[in-house]
């Protein structure tokens, strides 16, 4: 039946690993940048330093075991393999949320958060904020299969967390996002895909207006000069995997240190940090999210959806309740007062004091307390 649901293990072979350590080695390094900053990309040492640890002391297989652990399955949904996390909460009647990553993160993104999600009275909530997270892998992406033709753009991905969450017995859900997975959450609710009672961004897609730019209050100051860095020094990655998904994939399937450069930069340009991404995440949680890349081959497969969906960061009214954690070294932010045009049934606003991006991976505390927060209207 191409409607099952089977449960997925991983072994990665260690000949895959010997493989990966021997392409490190063979590396052929560019000569450094001529600056002393990170405007011309990541700095030589930053890398070298960043791959050497990559290469001699970080260990996948205790990733390996959490994922397995954690409890990962697999279903095939319009003919493509959807691998997703599932976890259930020893409350029956806990709310089902699914959870939706972007690039250039992974499931993994929310490895801090499930536990609180789950098992709220461990982590400082009440039995009334359990949910039940189910964690799907964008196709394309880690261990789902990868789209043979064109046509996943994130409207099919939405429906298609509809069906997944419909095959795992949940008539009623919610449903949460950034970067990718917010496009995805915002066509789920666009949709208005059944089942779902309402949303959660922490990236919320939401753009001024001719007015608004004629009079901007502070905080419209601060999203509009964030936005035009991004278009002005920070674009260059989604224009090239938009445009020529295929060809940056020939480098990123092929070299680890290629692959390292390409997602360690967003590591830095995209977190709260003081100036290495290690300030706001462990090198081994950046290496266990790169191995989801390279281990499964995704450079390609991965770019392709920027060619596939680009177009739908684009604002669009959602008549379903929406609740928005704004955190303040988000790449393309939102003013509230734009966020309200489209979000007529906006429940929830969060101005989060610290993190950036990667919201769920980078301040857990506050994205869960957000989530119980923003939420608790809509259950």
């Amino acid at each position: 039946m191409t409607d099952a649901i089977r449960p997925f293990t991983l072994a990665i072979p260690q000949s895959d690993l010997d493989d990966l350590h021997r392409r490190i080695d063979m590396a052929r390094w560019p000569e450094r940048e001529t600056v002393d900053d990170w405007s011309q990309g990541v700095p030589l040492a930053a890398l070298r330093d960043f791959v050497n640890h990559w290469r001699h002391s970080y260990d996948w297989r205790p990733c390996e075991a959490w994922l397995n652990q954690t409890g990962q399955y697999i279903t095939e949904i319009d003919g493509v393999d959807i691998h997703f996390l599932h976890v259930r909460s020893k409350h029956a009647n806990a709310t089902p949320l699914v959870l939706t990553h972007g690039w250039p993160g992974s499931v993994l993104e929310f490895r801090g958060v499930i536990a609180a999600l789950t098992d709220p009275e461990a982590h400082g909530g009440k039995a009334a904020d359990a949910f039940h997270c189910v964690v799907p892998a964008l196709p394309g992406y880690g261990f789902s299969g990868k789209p043979t033709a064109s046509g996943w753009g994130v409207e099919r991905i939405g429906r298609a967390w509809g069906t997944l969450m419909e095959r795992l017995g949940y008539t009623r859900w919610l449903a949460q996002g950034g970067d990718w997975g917010a496009a995805v959450t915002t066509a789920i609710g666009v949709q208005k895909v059944e089942g779902c009672a309402g949303i959660h961004l922490n990236m919320p897609i939401a753009r001024p207006e001719a007015e608004d730019l004629a009079n901007p209050g502070p905080d419209e100051l601060r999203a509009l000069a964030a936005l035009q860095h991004y278009q002005q020094w920070d674009s260059g990655y989604s224009t090239q995997q938009r445009t020529r998904p295929q060809t940056i994939g020939y480098a990123l399937v092929d070299s680890p240190v290629g692959l390292a450069g390409w997602i360690y930069e967003k590591m830095w340009a995209w977190t709260d940090n003081n100036g290495r991404p290690e300030d706001a995440l462990t090198r081994d949680a950046m290496c266990d999210n790169l191995m989801l890349y390279w281990l499964t081959g995704a450079g390609a497969s991965s770019a392709r959806l920027y060619w596939e969906s680009f177009g739908s960061f684009a604002p669009q009214v959602i008549e379903l309740p929406v609740a928005v954690s704004q955190f303040p070294k988000e790449i393309i932010p939102a003013a509230r007062k734009w966020a309200e045009r489209v979000f007529p049934a906006l429940a929830h606003w969060g101005d989060m004091p610290k993190g950036g991006h990667f919201a769920a991976w980078e301040q857990p505390e506050a994205f869960v307390a957000e989530l119980r927060a923003g939420f608790a209207t809509m259950r």
